[in-house]
């Protein structure tokens, strides 16, 4: 019978897409746009210098700025970002995490500056670092001074903003860095645990008003293609929620602990080969999260059809928009209580998931929690091995992935007709404003004002103090992202988490073994073991392949020199001259590479060792293929490479060349 007991039908969701890219004012026309469309809330994407706390003009930023995100380097910015949108009757989502504080604090100034009354702003910042550690990278102090940061926020919050989501423990990028169902549940859930657990024990916030903070804690999960399991994982994310915060924390009022939550589909998970059929998984995957009432989704953003070949254009920003209008409000989806209390299939299924996520969830809590299991690289090692026995069965044929590993014949796609014309691209003119205008900036505002906020900030950062209000003067000030972030790195330092390589190991197998003894066949040739170097240039924390290149590399035989991210083409080449590598092996997935990869080519050239070969690997359009190969890359992989065997062979091949070996 339609509509529930209550009557009514269930309201939609809050209905986004991930946008931002270029310069503020890009992408406030971009925002403006969508809006018009029908959109209901806004999803920030920052460039990877705002969210590592670097200004357009730093080394690291180079190649970066305005890729993946748009560039937030001052008060000014966020001015023009939000350019005629009301904030009041706004609901924005900011993926941002190590600089959070930073970035709500300008939200909150501009919102302050369109009106008096800003205390009931709606939305939410990521906040979640934790998982940039395991899966995304873009963190920046330790974990103890991150946590700080986060509790400072969420204890600000509770009575400045208590509509706003001071975090969004994020799920998504463990799926993605290849976190099961269970893991996902567990190390997220062991996430919270761990902020809750902090901003308890900090005093800041009272006994009576603990509740309240639960109640603001949001997640950000991700849904597989795999919808009936992914369904029945939210149902297992929703009862556990439940349990803990009643049984660990006492929270009373069901109300408080619902597990409210915001989704993307898989992104990794679109193909570069046939990329039409991501139209179909956008769409299943969206039936995860919105098929069971009892734990739908509370916002959802779709990725483009064409994420996996580059940034998506307004037009196909726009379809991801009516997929999930036409699922809201033309089919009868919302009428109807939950499809599947009931079901004893689905609950075998959910309770497999919550018998699993409990276990290891006491295994974190046992090693002292989601901290220590960071630190000690457990989590992400176990990580790490489960893609890597994802890959194998993708390679093995066992998973099939429709039209890259099977039924790959295919006619000529018309949605992509237009070549380079089928995705946005980023002006390079955009970086060089970002830098004129950062320095124009710098030289335009009350300098004393600013050097007394940092002193400020700097002084309190060595105290127990709350951050959040030293923050919002640095703010107002005009202080730049940069400069906020390297006076916290002065007195937290940096951080360099575990990679989880070393731990996770590929099954072997006939290819592997005829591989394996090619490696083993060219480094008797040679006189020596060959050595590989891994490298991640820039700042794309998206570590997942260069992991498993690593780990597939080692399995084949190579000695493998892998650093982790965030390098700069100099420490890749100093490395590579020191430990005498026979191939470097970068691997880039924001866009920057026509900048970061010939500069360790030339950077190699000029050391003297022009003679290793370089290849790389990453989302990279043919076109900008063929500028690499012209500076000297050796090959080029893109994700359509998918069999990570044969690229070890290739590299193997690509060694052999550049040493005058015989074929072989």
């Amino acid at each position: 019978m339609p509509y529930p007991t209550d009557g009514e039908r269930d309201r939609p969701w809050v209905m986004r897409t991930y946008a931002g890219h270029s310069s503020a004012a890009k992408s406030n026309e971009l925002y403006r746009r969508n809006l018009a469309k029908g959109q209901t809330g806004l999803s920030v994407a920052f460039d990877l210098p705002t969210q590592t706390g670097y200004d357009p003009d730093h080394e690291l930023a180079t190649g970066e700025v305005g890729k993946v995100g748009v560039p937030v380097g001052h008060i000014g910015d966020m001015r023009t970002l939000f350019d005629g949108i009301p904030l009041a009757g706004a609901n924005t989502s900011m993926t941002i995490n190590a600089t959070a504080m930073w970035l709500l604090a300008l939200y909150v100034s501009v919102a302050r500056e369109q009106q008096d009354d800003w205390h009931d702003l709606a939305g939410t910042t990521q906040n979640d670092i934790i998982k940039e550690y395991l899966a995304r990278g873009t963190y920046v102090f330790p974990p103890g001074p991150s946590l700080r940061l986060i509790t400072d926020l969420v204890a600000w919050t509770v009575t400045a903003l208590p509509r706003w989501n001071p975090i969004n423990i994020c799920s998504y990028h463990l799926q993605e860095a290849g976190a099961s169902p269970v893991q996902e549940v567990a190390y997220s859930l062991s996430t919270a645990i761990a902020v809750l657990d902090r901003v308890f024990d900090s005093g800041q916030v009272p006994e009576e008003r603990r509740g309240e903070v639960v109640a603001r804690i949001s997640f950000f999960v991700n849904a597989g293609v795999r919808f009936v399991e992914e369904m029945c994982k939210m149902r297992a994310f929703t009862d556990l929620w439940d349990e803990i915060c009643r049984d660990r924390y006492g929270i009373t009022d069901p109300k408080q602990r619902r597990f409210r939550y915001g989704v993307q589909v898989n992104s990794l998970g679109l193909t570069e080969a046939q990329p039409e059929n991501n139209v179909q998984r956008i769409v299943l995957e969206m039936l995860a999260v919105s098929l069971s009432r009892k734990a739908r989704a509370r916002a959802i953003q779709l990725p483009a059809w064409n994420e996996a070949l580059g940034l998506p254009r307004p037009w196909d920003q726009q379809w991801a928009l009516r997929m999930q209008q036409v699922l809201a409000y033309e089919t009868d989806l919302l009428e109807y209580d939950d499809l599947f209390d009931g079901s004893p299939v689905i609950q075998a299924k959910v309770d497999e998931i919550l018998t699993g996520a409990r276990a290891e969830i006491d295994r974190v809590q046992a090693m002292g929690g989601a901290v220590a299991a960071v630190e000690s690289g457990y989590m992400k090692t176990q990580m790490v091995a489960s893609l890597a026995e994802r890959r194998r069965r993708i390679e093995a044929g066992e998973d099939v992935i429709v039209g890259v590993n099977r039924f790959d014949t295919t006619e000529p796609s018309p949605l992509q007709a237009e070549g380079a014309k089928a995705i946005e691209t980023v002006d390079p003119v955009a970086e060089r404003e970002a830098v004129e205008a950062i320095t124009e900036w710098r030289r335009d505002r009350d300098n004393a004002a600013v050097e007394t906020s940092l002193t400020a900030l700097r002084e309190a950062a060595k105290t127990d103090a709350n951050l959040m209000q030293a923050t919002l003067t640095c703010a107002r000030a005009g202080v730049t992202t940069g400069e906020w972030s390297a006076t916290l790195r002065e007195v937290f330092g940096e951080y360099r988490a575990p990679t989880g390589v070393s731990g996770a190991s590929a099954a072997g197998g006939e290819e592997l073994g005829e591989v394996r003894e090619r490696v083993r066949a060219t480094g008797a040739e040679l006189g020596e073991r060959l050595r590989m170097l891994v490298g991640k240039p820039g700042l794309d924390g998206h570590s997942n392949g260069a992991e498993q290149i690593a780990v597939r590399a080692r399995d084949t035989g190579f000695e493998v020199v892998y650093q982790g991210i965030r390098l700069t083409a100099d420490q890749i080449v100093a490395a590579a001259v020191q430990e005498g590598v026979h191939v470097v092996g970068l691997s880039i997935l924001s866009g920057s590479h026509l900048a970061a990869v010939p500069a360790v080519v030339d950077g190699l050239r000029a050391a003297g060792a022009g003679d290793i070969p370089v290849v790389v690997g990453g989302i990279i359009p043919p076109d900008d293929a063929e500028v690499l190969r012209s500076r000297g890359v050796a090959r080029v992989f893109t994700p359509k490479d998918y069999e990570m065997t044969r690229i070890m062979s290739e590299i193997v091949t690509v060694i052999r060349e550049a040493n005058g070996l015989a074929s072989g």
